[in-house]
């Protein structure tokens, strides 16, 4: 049997083998949101790589869905009320593919928000410049185009 433990940390490398863990999910993570929501849609596993793809077919925008703890003030992660969300859009609902392609759009442009702004606040508290994203979240084009992006704009390195 075995036991897979899935969180979004924000992880500080002091050096090599000395890490701290100020922050990390405090509910879902980004993948496992990815993954719940491409299995509502019937979509493959992991979710996250066949939601990218409809989320490119996608406008961003055209539906509103949250961006969870983005003002907190902290660096916890829950990703829950996001995937409840797009439950709540597509509830009772049928979407044709353009539809679809706009709530996925809009699910993976909250997740890059979130990501983004946490990753940037933590490396001003840490006062390091370098930003790492990790994961199979990670891994999403648009997330590493914006982080590059922003990382280019103030100065830090991706």
């Amino acid at each position: 049997r075995r036991v897979r433990v899935r969180t979004s940390q924000c992880v500080r490398i002091n050096r090599s083998g000395d890490y701290d863990t100020p922050r990390e999910t405090l509910a879902q993570d980004a993948g496992e949101a990815f993954d719940k929501t491409a299995k509502l849609w019937g979509l493959g596993y992991p979710g996250g790589p066949e939601l990218a793809a409809l989320a490119r077919q996608g406008s961003a925008g055209r539906i509103k869905l949250p961006r969870p703890m983005l003002h907190s003030g902290d660096l916890d992660f829950s990703f829950s009320g996001l995937k409840t969300a797009v439950v709540m859009q597509v509830k009772g609902r049928t979407l044709d593919a353009t539809a679809r392609a706009d709530i996925a759009a809009e699910f993976q442009a909250a997740i890059v928000d979130v990501l983004v702004a946490k990753s940037l606040t933590a490396r001003k508290r840490c006062a390091t410049g370098h930003i790492g994203v990790a994961g199979g979240g990670g891994d999403n084009a648009a997330l590493r185009t914006r982080r590059n992006k922003t990382a280019d704009r103030d100065g830090s390195k991706g």
